[in-house]
């Protein structure tokens, strides 16, 4: 789906297993903007749902990418899903891998979404950030990831107190351990079970009922979790 009048959604991280679910769905409904850094695989992706299309983009730098959210006419929905992890103790991380994990998964996020406000506000939009369970407990041995998911969650119970008067939406989807890339990385291989983990959709379908929740309600926090716990995290 793709018209004039269609309402607009901008997704990041949007060739990753998450990301990429997301997209789908929403452009069953939306015109989706997909934004990522591999220009093949978004192209792949777009290629696959008439409803999106790609902007390139490193969250190294959002300069460009600001600028560009700032030119769109209508927003109407934000979903920061883009993150990398990399286990690391607070005594084996150095610098740049924290550096690099709060650009990546709590200054970006931020960025773009200021730069999508006054869209927004106009809309009386949603914005929708990708936790983790990590974001609510500490995980041993991944002190730059769950510190970054924790900054996250604050971000957004911030934020969502802060645009209460311009009726924006903020909400944390939260999922656990889920069946993607990223996590496979994460992962012994003799560990990995991916029957057990959820389903990139399945978090897909918890964002959809983030965007499609009636008017008179505001859906703060979407744990979801695997049928069976992996680890109670």
């Amino acid at each position: 789906m793709s018209t004039a009048d269609s309402p607009v959604a901008l997704v990041t991280g949007a060739t990753g297993g998450m990301g990429a679910a997301i997209v789908r769905d929403l452009a069953r409904t939306h015109r989706v903007i997909a934004i990522a850094r591999d220009a093949q695989r978004l192209a792949d992706l777009i290629a696959e749902n008439p409803g999106a299309e790609g902007w390139v983009a490193d969250l190294a730098d959002t300069t460009d990418l600001e600028r560009q959210i700032g030119a769109l006419e209508r927003i109407d929905v934000v979903a920061n899903v883009a993150a990398i992890s990399r286990r690391a103790s607070v005594a084996d991380a150095t610098r740049s891998e924290w550096d690099a994990h709060f650009q990546t998964n709590v200054t970006a996020p931020t960025l773009i979404t200021r730069a999508a406000l006054p869209q927004l506000r106009r809309s009386s939009g949603t914005v929708i950030f990708i936790g983790s369970g990590a974001g609510t407990r500490p995980v041993p041995g991944s002190a730059i990831y769950t510190a970054s998911k924790h900054a996250l969650r604050g971000i957004a119970d911030v934020l969502r107190i802060d645009e209460e008067p311009h009726r924006v939406r903020v909400a944390t989807v939260s999922p656990g351990q889920t069946d993607t890339p990223m996590l496979r990385a994460s992962t012994p291989p003799e560990q990995y079970t991916p029957e057990r983990y959820i389903r990139p959709e399945s978090v897909a379908a918890a964002v959809r009922f983030v965007v499609d929740a009636p008017d008179d309600v505001h859906i703060t926090d979407v744990p979801v979790r695997p049928r069976q716990e992996i680890a109670r995290i």
